[in-house]
This record gives structure tokens, C-alpha cells and sequence, in this order.
């Protein structure tokens, strides 16, 4: 399996999102709750030494917790074939633009991968597709996410993560190589 590297803020159990998130359709799979997260730094195929250079820079946000609240469920990705449906965050919002701002260009430099010049765009996947989703599954996704009641739930991100894939992806996709409680 290819690596896959990033830097996130952990979405801590006790927020109650996986409660909230039942009843996918067909080609939808639920993201567990140690997988929910909000990502800073998405570092890709670097190697484990690439990302732990990128994971040196988290010094550089003088970032405390985020008290945020989840908005609607939204796709994430190209819109014909996105790949994911998130929770945009609403309160707190601009705390997470300023930690993304902070950290992204260093980590992504520091770990060698592709600069990311977009905006920020603060949120919480809480699925993922199938690759090859049919038209009529991806109907399907968007009807069931925009259904979910995830509005206004209060999440407190208080945990940076460096994340890479899980060695058994049948219970979680990720698995946390480093943490750090924000001040």
C-alpha cells in the first residue's frame, strides 16, 4: 500500500459525531471515531522520515484548542466524483483557517510534497465513497448526508495528530504515529 501522510486536529470521541452519523447507503462507509479528524497538513505519499520533518514544524502555531461547532454535511472533492462527505465547521472556523494557514506550507516544504496554495476549508469527514460509486450511489450519499443532523454540534479539537494509514484497515483507516495537546 502506498503511504499516506497528514497532520490533523483529533475529533475526540465524547463529541458524539459517530452517534449522529447512522444508516449509510450502499457505497458509503462510516469513518470510526478514532479516524475523525480535521486536517492541517495532508503530506500524501511522503516517506515516515519526510513526515516526521513536516511534524517538527508543528511548533510554529502558537494554536490553543478550538472550541468549534460542526455545520451541514457536505462532498468533498471534484463534484461529478467526490470522495468523501464532511462537516464544515462553523464556529471556530477562523481559528482553524489561522492553524492551517500556520503550519500547512511549513509541513508540506519540510516533508518534500507538492505545495497547497488553496484557501483553507476547515471540516470533518464523516465518509468516504467507493471508488468507482455510480452515479445513482453518489444521488444516494448526498440525499442520506444532507439528512444528517450534525448542525451545531460542539466539538472541542484539542489534539494535533501525524496520522498515516492503519496496519488493519477492516476496523479504522488511520492510525496516530505522534500527538500533541495544543496549550
Amino acid at each position: 500500500m502506498k503511504p499516506n501522510w497528514f497532520v490533523g486536529l483529533r475529533v475526540p470521541p465524547e463529541a458524539g459525531v459517530t452517534a449522529k452519523v447512522k444508516g449509510p447507503p450502499e457505497g458509503v462507509r462510516l469513518f470510526a471515531d478514532a479516524d475523525l479528524h480535521m486536517t492541517v497538513a495532508f503530506l500524501g505519499a511522503a516517506g515516515e522520515a519526510a513526515a516526521q520533518h513536516a511534524w517538527d514544524r508543528r511548533s510554529l502555531a502558537r494554536a490553543g484548542a478550538i472550541s468549534a461547532s460542526l455545520g451541514a454535511v457536505v462532498p468533498m472533492g471534484p463534484p461529478r466524483r467526490f470522495s468523501a462527505l464532511a462537516a464544515e465547521l462553523q464556529a471556530g472556523r477562523d481559528a482553524a483557517c489561522g492553524l492551517i494557514e500556520a503550519l500547512r506550507a511549513p509541513m508540506l516544504e519540510a516533508a518534500g510534497a507538492r505545495p497547497d496554495s488553496r484557501p483553507p476549508r476547515p471540516h470533518v469527514s464523516v465518509a468516504r465513497l467507493r471508488r468507482r460509486a455510480a452515479p445513482a450511489e453518489r444521488q444516494g450519499a448526498l440525499a442520506w448526508a444532507s439528512a444528517l443532523e450534525l448542525e451545531g454540534l460542539r466539538v472541542e479539537l484539542a489534539e494535533l495528530v501525524l496520522y498515516t494509514w492503519a496496519e488493519d484497515r477492516t476496523r479504522t483507516l488511520f492510525q496516530a504515529v505522534a500527538f500533541e495537546r495544543l496549550a
